[in-house]
């Protein structure tokens, strides 16, 4: 009798707790980490907190590796592609920027004239994102009724990882340090007003925040390459140009995005409705900028030691007041890092300086001498060169056979990797080595050639001879974690494709996937 009862119980435990994965999570929490090096996590981990990473890592399914499958990764391209769980061929946001030829002005990829700002003059909206969110179906599954929220740093992070359906997207102001927001969202709860105003404000609290580290100076071991530098203290002057991006890339913008992001759960209630709720955090794992021409340096290991403690503080506060069985957290980071590369003198490793405007000048000779005195090329941006489809229409020249001649051309400058047009990437010509390119890039907008530079080639600004530092996407190790919901912590040695997360939170929250989503969710997460 006493084994029947023993075996009875056991079943409706396990059955209990196979019920209980098998519903949906109350609250959904995507934390991305803007330029997460998961080798900094392990590199870093002997001073990290039992509550933090080391929970996520220990108590997760842990993924090794993230992958995009387009380079020239940048922040709004990789959110876009975390939340619709499609590439910028589809969602169409290749990146943070967009250039108008004809107006000759360089713009947001979220501008919007019709939307005004609250708490900024930015006028955003995100039309230009061509596919749903998960948020967008959360929205449309519960007809409405779920809460979706986002919370960044910056303001395409914030708009792209909330979508078109939700409540808010909130991000902080460039100029006024305040929580922003766009009117195309119609919902500002009152807790963010009360972060915007009186002695709560970041404004009025600025004067007195002063980095310093906050480890003993023999503490910042982990990095052998900054043995010896004296400590450092930074303030925050409001009055200064670039006081608030400056304030972004210091380890107190994510305290203050997880005060906000606790507001949410705690005052908002998200997590405590008969639907799920979606809350998208972001928080930043880069470099300080004052010291981006440094890989190695004390304040990168400090950001890190600091967003340890606000990992741990974001998830006490989901299991205190909805618990982590009933919610659903998600970690990764955005598949790239940016730092500033300045080589020593005499340095003779590979890599150079690729000058766009000497490029499209010559390119232009170039079509001149076979096609005639015209102006063939309009120019170059975000390493695409584009033609002047006009003066070809008026000529009637073949646009096909312009571009495989300029294509040619462009290929046999120093620095360049390949070249590939936008006529072969629409009609299918495209092999593995300009997969990326494809992925990359979208229909509408793209240029007349693709060009890809050889790794360690910078891009400088002729007009304004600075210099971009490359961007070592596949480089960056960048982890995938799932905690909560029932899950038990498993470690998955295989990279998986950034498209693939949509789908399965999607699946765990029992709804479609984006809209213009092709993979299936990750088997792990049931």
């Amino acid at each position: 009798m006493r084994k029947f009862i023993t075996s009875l119980i056991t079943v409706l435990v396990v059955t209990n707790l196979q019920a209980q994965r098998h519903h949906a999570p109350k609250l959904v929490v995507c934390i991305t980490i803007d330029q997460l090096r998961g080798d900094y996590l392990e590199y870093f981990k002997n001073s990290f907190g039992e509550r933090g990473f080391k929970r996520l890592l220990n108590d997760g399914v842990v993924y090794n590796h993230v992958q995009f499958e387009f380079s020239n990764i940048d922040q709004a391209s990789s959110f876009a592609t975390l939340f619709t769980g499609s590439n910028p061929c589809y969602h169409s946001i290749t990146g943070i920027k967009r250039y108008d030829f004809d107006k000759e002005l360089e713009t947001s990829c979220l501008y919007d004239a019709h939307y005004l700002g609250n708490y900024t003059h930015q006028n955003f909206s995100p039309k230009n994102l061509l596919s749903s969110t998960i948020g967008d179906e959360l929205k449309i599954a519960s007809k409405g009724s779920a809460l979706v929220y986002s919370i960044a740093p910056e303001a395409e992070c914030a708009v792209l990882s909330a979508g078109h359906a939700a409540d808010g997207a909130f991000w902080l102001d460039n100029y006024n340090g305040k929580w922003a927001t766009t009117t195309f969202y119609k919902n500002i709860p009152a807790y963010v007003d009360k972060l915007n105003i009186g002695t709560e404000s970041l404004s009025s609290r600025l004067p007195a925040v002063s980095w310093t580290p906050l480890l003993p100076a023999d503490s910042y071991d982990a990095l052998p390459y900054i043995a010896g530098k004296k400590p450092y203290q930074y303030k925050f002057n409001e009055k200064e140009v670039g006081c608030y991006p400056r304030f972004k890339t210091s380890p107190f913008i994510n305290q203050e995005v997880c005060t906000l992001a606790a507001q949410f759960i705690n005052t908002g209630g998200m997590g405590t409705h008969q639907t799920p709720d979606l809350l998208a955090v972001t928080f930043y794992g880069g470099n300080f900028l004052d010291v981006q021409d440094k890989t190695y340096t004390q304040e990168v290991q400090d950001i890190y030691f600091r967003l340890d403690k606000n990992i741990a503080e974001l998830l006490d506060v989901i299991d205190k007041k909805v618990g982590l069985n009933n919610a659903l957290v998600v970690v990764t980071g955005t598949g790239y890092y940016t730092d500033t590369e300045i080589p020593l003198d005499g340095d003779a490793s590979a890599g150079g300086t690729f000058h766009p405007k000497r490029c499209t000048a010559l390119l232009n000779m170039y079509l001149m001498a076979i096609y005639g005195q015209k102006n063939w090329v309009r120019g170059y941006y975000n390493r695409q060169i584009f033609l002047n489809r006009k003066t070809i229409e008026d000529e009637k020249a073949d646009l096909h056979a312009i571009q495989s001649k300029a294509a040619e051309f462009i290929a046999e400058f120093s620095g360049v990797q390949q070249v590939t047009t936008d006529l072969s990437l629409r009609a299918g010509e495209w092999n593995e080595g300009s997969a990326t390119l494809r992925y990359g890039t979208h229909h509408l907008g793209r240029g007349d050639l693709i060009v890809e530079l050889q790794p360690g080639w910078g891009i400088e600004d002729d007009a304004t001879g600075q210099k971009a530092g490359a961007k070592r996407n596949n480089a960056v190790i960048t982890p995938l974690i799932f905690i909560g919901h029932n899950l038990k912590p498993k470690r998955i040695e295989r990279s998986v494709y950034a498209t693939e997360i949509a789908p399965t939170i999607t699946n765990a929250l029992r709804i479609r996937a984006p809209n213009s989503c092709s993979d299936l969710p990750l088997s792990e997460i049931k």
